[in-house]
């Protein structure tokens, strides 16, 4: 049954805090779950006897709400295994898997700004719940839930010290603890708290730490690890002369960095530099995933290592879809969401902050130096992305002319267009003159997206130049906007 005020996207529901998100609200989202779970009764994964665990950031009262939740699971049968603190989004995925639980709710909004909060649900294999689970939580919205005759028991438990443990095995804590290297450490006053830096200081890696307290209201920014954000994390490595600064979100299951010299390292970026050393130093076996509007870097070095690589739609469902249907080595999103199968089908940015290290530590380099490779080895890729907050109706019309656009149209900036995708939005390849006087020059294209859940629509777009990339965003906003 449609919801008016709750409807799930990419990755569970957002709202804004006293507006939509609230308890009112949350309760029928934690019914919708509870009904879903009590359908599968008798599945060897699902079975409502297996328990749900929730977790919660360090956004307002998300404490609270996941306390709402656990009483509306609990009064249904399903026996409640609740965080006894403020705990990462990796970090309950992980507790899912492990416990064998039937799933889990984390209250969180992401990277979302402070007047968000959210409900991700995460399914039993420990990642974002496929998209025929969320159409089938959707289904229940709304619908009464029988209440079980005695509450099942409500238990808290320590999802952490079992989750840290996974990520410091899978990295090689003793490599990077001789490497000289010097970090900077930013959890954007989100749920990655303290926790890099602590294995840092056990392990003797030199590093710095900022925006670590708790503030909810993350003031002057969002917690999200891109541009303009970032900034106050590559000042920090700049004035203290680190080689790298490592980045989380609000609830830590994305990445961001800076290099030796304080710039953003974008995503893609990372996802590159993480999958080039897996490939070369690992062998681990598998194909790569990557969303509609991620990097296409990606692909080139994929072909270069022979590895087949999978474009999907936009959000880290669609990973972990893939992750439980074939072998998978690694994927990810453009928004900093990268996932190992062998750890979790589940994006984390505490492990990716990890493994940035552990990369540096193997090769020797700071970031810089090793994104530079990567730029003259595969040519060089610059990425930007602009988030215009528009009207329905206006961001209705500009999809609508995007597809009406053909091949040979002179529209975005003034480039023909090759070709149009529509995987995922409407994708446009272009015939940019700038590419044919560089050696190796990434494809340039341009991405019009629109949010189901929000009245905003991204421009993504990819080039051989950042003045490339300045160029087409602005000739794109235009266009969006009815110039």
């Amino acid at each position: 049954m449609p919801h008016p005020q709750i409807k799930f996207g990419t990755d569970g529901w957002r709202g804004i805090i006293a507006d939509d998100f609230t308890f009112a609200n949350v309760r029928v989202a934690a019914e919708a779950v509870a009904a879903y779970v009590h359908s599968n009764l008798g599945s060897a994964q699902e079975d409502p006897s297996k328990g749900i665990c929730i977790g919660y950031d360090t956004r307002f009262e998300s404490k609270a709400f996941a306390q709402a939740c656990a009483e509306v699971v609990a009064a249904t049968g399903i026996p409640v295994f609740i965080a006894n603190d403020i705990t990462p989004t990796p970090a309950l995925s992980y507790g899912v898997k492990a416990r064998g639980a039937a799933g889990g709710i984390m209250i969180t909004s992401s990277h979302n700004p402070a007047q968000w909060n959210g409900v991700k649900y995460k399914a039993w294999y420990g990642g974002s719940g496929k998209p025929s689970i969320i159409s089938a939580i959707e289904s229940h919205l709304g619908k009464p839930v029988p209440r079980s005759a005695k509450p099942a028991a409500i238990v808290e438990v320590d999802f952490l010290p079992d989750y840290l443990k996974a990520i410091e095995n899978f990295a090689d804590l003793p490599l990077i603890s001789k490497s000289g290297k010097k970090f900077a450490i930013d959890s954007m006053y989100g749920a990655g708290r303290t926790f890099i830096s602590d294995i840092f200081t056990r392990i003797g890696v030199d590093h710095i730490q900022i925006r670590s307290e708790l503030n909810p209201l993350f003031p002057g920014i969002n917690p999200e690890p891109i541009e303009p954000h970032i900034r106050a994390l590559g000042e920090a490595v700049v004035k203290n002369h680190c080689d790298a600064g490592l980045c989380t979100d609000g609830d830590a299951d994305r990445i961001g960095a800076t290099d030796e010299h304080g710039e953003f390292v974008d995503p893609h970026k990372i996802f590159s530099v993480l999958l080039s050393w897996v490939l070369k130093r690992k062998g681990w076996p598998g194909a790569v995933t990557r969303a509609f509007n991620t990097t296409k870097m990606l692909d080139r070095i994929c072909a270069k290592h022979g590895r087949e690589l999978i474009e999907h739609g936009i959000g880290f469902k669609y990973v972990c879809d893939l992750m439980l249907e074939r072998e998978i080595l690694m994927g990810g999103e453009e928004s900093g969401g990268i996932g190992f199968q062998r750890h979790l089908p589940e994006r984390d940015g505490l492990l990716n902050a990890l493994l940035l290290a552990n990369v540096m530590a193997e090769e020797g380099k700071t970031l810089g130096q090793l994104v530079a490779d990567l730029q003259a080895e595969y040519g060089e890729h610059q990425y930007g992305r602009i988030d215009l907050h528009i009207a329905d109706d206006v961001k209705n019309a500009a999809i609508a002319r995007a597809r009406a656009l053909k091949p040979g149209d002179p529209t975005i900036a003034g480039m023909p267009i090759l070709r149009q995708e529509t995987l995922d939005g409407v994708k446009f390849y272009l015939d940019n003159p700038e590419a044919k006087t560089k050696p190796n020059a990434a494809e340039t294209w341009i991405l019009f997206r629109a949010s189901g859940t929000e009245p905003l629509m991204r421009i993504y777009t990819e080039s051989c130049s950042k003045e490339s990339v300045a160029k087409l965003l602005e000739s794109a906003r235009a266009f969006a906007l009815g110039g």
